[in-house]
């Protein structure tokens, strides 16, 4: 249940934040692989609160070469993750040696994938990384798969590159009529928004994807929404937030990316960054709404990284089991990170030619199958 907004703008406290977000938090380009600057962004909107269990031994996914006739997906029979919080880790399918989510699932038991990155063909109109169609494509085929292995996915609007919807429509309802058209084409219970570089930076975007929100909520109040947001080591700037509280958005979760800082937090604690960044943007949702801790917590998220990161920072596994304790003892609403592509040793690849693996010492799905089990 959503907790109620309880303070007005003029009686809100506004917290002592920066108000720029430096260049490699806010665009992320450098998660990008070189050969694939358009696809990427960085981990999405918050997802609602909880791992659902785990997934039965399901059938393998649908090979991207799959017929064209492979079936439609239909709406999700599976409910939206409830608390104490969602995993749900990034998969890319257009670069970086996209894994079959069914193998994940198995070998893991992680429920919920978020899909990157739906983008602005050159208009106001959706597609996939920007030219892939959202029906009878692969992607398609990867939703029907997800879902016949017991899972569902939250597709995620923008990310670090890209033409975005958020820039390109030109009012709050016709943004709200592309969301639309992507959570028609699949059945979806929820999406992420992923905002970086100038459409994060925007006043004007940020009130125009807002008001998109607030549209699309009002038509349908079940749908679940979360926010991804650059961050500071010590948290987000509250611009976005203060502007969605003034407007009576509240989201269903807000996720920060505490990585790829500049300067580098290279050689630096990345668990402890991390949970440091969550207990700012914690602060931000407590002043901004009026919540309490816990139910600032609820509305709190980390969209990660496994690995080396752009800015040459290592997130181990052991970072990994860092946030998922501090999101177990907190119940936080959302964890994602960037990405299950790269959640595999390098073995003789190079790293970061196609970024299909993590750069550093680890199992199969390692990352993963810890926020999984530590998120249950």
């Amino acid at each position: 249940m959503r907790a109620p907004i309880r303070r007005r703008a003029a009686e809100r406290r506004r917290p002592d934040s920066p108000r720029r977000i430096p260049a490699g938090a806010a665009d992320r380009g450098e998660r990008v692989p070189r050969t694939y600057r358009l696809v990427l962004g960085a981990a999405a909107l918050a997802l609602v609160p909880a791992l659902l269990g785990t997934a039965s031994p399901a059938p393998a996914a649908t090979p991207a070469d799959a017929a064209e006739t492979s079936p439609r997906p239909g709406p999700s029979s599976t409910a939206p993750p409830s608390a104490p919080m969602a995993v749900s880790p990034y998969l890319s399918l257009g670069w970086g040696d996209p894994p079959a989510p069914a193998t994940v699932m198995a070998a893991t038991g992680v429920r919920w994938f978020s899909l990157a990155f739906v983008l602005s063909s050159g208009a106001c109109e959706p597609r996939w990384d920007g030219y892939r169609p959202l029906k009878g494509g692969v992607d398609a085929r990867t939703v029907a798969a997800v879902r016949a292995a017991g899972g569902d996915v939250v597709p995620s609007f923008g990310g670090g590159g890209g033409d975005k919807l958020e820039e390109k429509c030109p009012d709050a309802a016709s943004l709200a009529g592309a969301y639309r058209k992507v959570i028609d084409a699949y059945g979806l219970k929820a999406i992420d928004i992923d905002l970086e570089g100038s459409a994060y930076r925007s006043a004007e975007t940020q009130r125009r994807t807002l008001d998109a929100l607030a549209l699309l909520k009002k038509a349908d109040p079940g749908l679940v929404v979360y926010v991804t947001v650059p961050s500071y080591r010590t948290g987000p700037d509250s611009s976005l937030i203060d502007r969605a509280a003034e407007a009576e958005v509240e989201p269903d979760a807000w996720s920060v990316m505490p990585f790829s800082f500049v300067p580098s937090a290279k050689g630096e604690d990345m668990g402890r960054i991390s949970t440091r960044a969550v207990d700012g943007l914690k602060e931000r949702l407590a002043s901004a709404y009026g919540y309490t801790d816990a139910e600032a917590y609820a509305h709190s998220g980390i969209s990660s990284m496994n690995g080396i990161t752009g800015e040459g920072e290592t997130v181990t596994v052991r970072d990994f089991r860092t946030i998922a304790a501090h999101a177990r003892k907190h119940g936080l609403g959302r964890l994602a990170f960037w990405s299950v592509n790269r959640d595999r040793p390098c073995g003789g690849r190079p790293y970061p030619a196609e970024d299909a693996c993590s750069g550093v010492a680890q199992r199969p799905w390692e990352y993963t199958k810890t926020l999984a089990q530590h998120g249950r």
